[in-house]
């Protein structure tokens, strides 16, 4: 069944792109930011909060507003021909 497929993927799609953008944005050890006192910095990066909130609005958010808001422009592209073909 195509549906079965697509939605299989598409959820293969979405948590590969948590994991990498998880990957690339995790902090180094002894990061300081922006000069911020050290209990801000271990409340946002030690818990891990600044992630969750990146991943949020570049993994998820982004693209569910721009598809839900521009719906017909989202679906008339290349660029769907390509995830759809990719999640099949």
């Amino acid at each position: 069944d195509n549906l079965d497929r697509y939605l299989m993927g598409r959820q293969f799609m979405v948590i590969f792109i948590n994991f990498t953008i998880s990957l690339c944005g995790s902090p180094l050890e002894g990061a300081s930011v922006l000069g911020l006192p050290q209990w801000v910095s271990d409340i946002f990066l030690g818990s891990g909060i600044a992630m969750v909130l990146t991943n949020v609005n570049i993994g998820q958010l982004t693209a569910q507003v721009n598809a839900s808001h521009c719906m017909l422009d989202y679906i008339n592209t290349h660029f769907m021909t390509f995830t759809l073909y990719a999640t099949l």
